[in-house]
């Protein structure tokens, strides 16, 4: 058999936890020392708590903070309470603004008001101004970082400007073109800097249309919608004054299109994306017996119905042999059609104006797939049961079944996002209970009244 080739991120870990399991701590500490910041976050996560706190205090605390950016909410929270509020302060007060903003909330009252002190007026402003928007909008994911021109100078005096600041932000293909005011105006790309001649002005060459700006109020996932469409690498925030007030940099929506990803698998279960791996035993059992809980409730909801039918599986025990094949295909059938939409919802792409044109094209999906299926299924039916009321009784439940799936599958995303409620973390349990409740009713009602 060939040997799986492992990932450098395999191999590290599987030599940190060597060493650790060994009681090796200076060793492991040796191991994640030249380490890039996100590599240290990603083996962080990988182990137990318990390794987290002996190798944390041996990074190097200029790295810290980049580290605390890059982990979730709660391994983040056990560094934190690992550091004193000195450490904790040294540790992130040169993070860029955006990134301090993240981790400002999960820090306690005494190392907050500690990091102020360190931050001169101006960056505390920014930190303000940042801290005063949604953490989930444009003005929360922003960063106040940007370099802005007025636009009655000339290309030759940008360039002087731009030598005499020695470094630019990460991230800048465009500088921003603003009024005495601070009103937005458009942008200058960096590329016409090195292209068009000296003696430009600034104002001929500003670009408009290229670079429209993003209302801090706007949602984060329409912002990545936004990013994806121009094919930006930044982009200015302005507020409902058109005051420039920050930019978006393409690896703050990378982030955001992960942690999109990672909800929408976490949350079809009841879980929380921020959830640490190894998080303590009854933390997580605490957590998940909740969505238990819930899911025992439509459990039961679909026991009550069949119950109704008590007389009618005593009289055919093969009923009860066929019923989970009913609900096991509308539930995959209404699965498949609930997550095109809710996928189609957070890129924008499905929206009320169009859901009744999806909704017509899911169930005539449904209705083909029913049919076919409901023959193949009808032929199995009687070739094991020899009964052909019975085939025709569990073919007619599937198509039954299949169209109201994913009618269901389709009108729940939308009606969960227009209730504030996601559709991600709801929609699977709704559709569950809708699709076995009709599944058994179809089933066991149709073969009360044939059989």
């Amino acid at each position: 058999m060939a040997e799986v080739e492992l990932t450098n991120f395999e191999v590290s870990l599987q030599n940190l936890m060597i060493s650790l399991e060994a009681s090796n701590h200076d060793e492991a500490k040796y191991q994640i020392k030249e380490l890039h910041p996100g590599e240290i976050a990603r083996l962080l996560e990988a182990i137990q708590p318990k390794d987290r706190a002996v190798i944390w205090p041996g990074i190097e605390i200029s790295i810290q903070g980049e580290v605390l950016k890059e982990v979730n909410e709660d391994v983040q929270s056990q560094l934190i309470g690992e550091m004193l509020v000195d450490d904790l302060v040294k540790a992130t007060e040169k993070l860029d603004t955006d990134d301090l903003a993240d981790i400002v909330p999960n820090l306690p009252e005494s190392a907050v008001h500690s990091l102020l002190l360190t931050l001169d007026f101006k960056h505390r402003e920014r930190l303000n101004k940042i801290l005063s928007y949604p953490e989930d909008s444009a003005g929360g994911l922003m960063n106040t970082d940007f370099i802005t021109v007025r636009p009655d100078v000339t290309i030759r005096a940008v360039i002087r400007y731009l030598r005499l600041l020695k470094e630019m932000p990460v991230d800048t293909d465009q500088i921003f073109v603003v009024d005495r005011d601070f009103n937005y105006l458009g942008s200058l790309l960096i590329t016409t800097l090195l292209t068009e001649g000296p003696e430009q002005m600034v104002d001929s060459l500003t670009n408009n249309e290229a670079s429209k700006p993003i209302n801090a109020d706007t949602d984060e996932s329409e912002v990545a919608i936004l990013f994806e469409q121009r094919n930006l690498i930044s982009a200015p925030v302005i507020d409902e004054n058109n005051q420039l007030v920050g930019r978006i940099t393409i690896d703050d929506v990378v982030d955001v299109i992960r942690d999109q990803a990672e909800h929408s698998v976490m949350s079809m279960v009841g879980l929380d994306e921020d959830e640490d791996v190894f998080a303590p035993i009854f933390q997580s059992s605490k957590r998940r017996s909740v969505w238990l809980g819930v899911n025992l409730i439509t459990a039961f909801i679909a026991v009550y119905f069949i119950g109704l039918f008590e007389a009618t599986l005593q009289q055919k025990i093969a009923l009860a042999i066929l019923m989970p094949v009913v609900a096991s295909m509308g539930g995959i059938a209404g699965t498949q059609t609930l997550i095109i939409v809710t996928r189609g919802i957070a890129t924008g792409r499905v929206t009320s104006a169009n859901i009744k044109t999806l909704i017509n094209k899911e169930v005539a999906v449904s209705g083909l797939n029913g049919i076919i299926w409901s023959i193949v299924i009808g032929l199995i039916t009687y070739y094991w049961f020899s009964d052909l009321l019975l085939s025709l009784v569990i073919a007619l439940a599937i198509i039954t079944n299949l169209l109201v799936a994913a009618f269901s599958g389709a009108f729940l995303p939308l009606a969960l996002t227009k209730l504030k409620i996601d559709p991600a973390l709801a929609g699977g349990v709704i559709l569950t209970t809708i699709t076995d409740v009709i599944g058994f009713v179809a089933f066991l009602g149709l073969a009360a009244l044939f059989i």
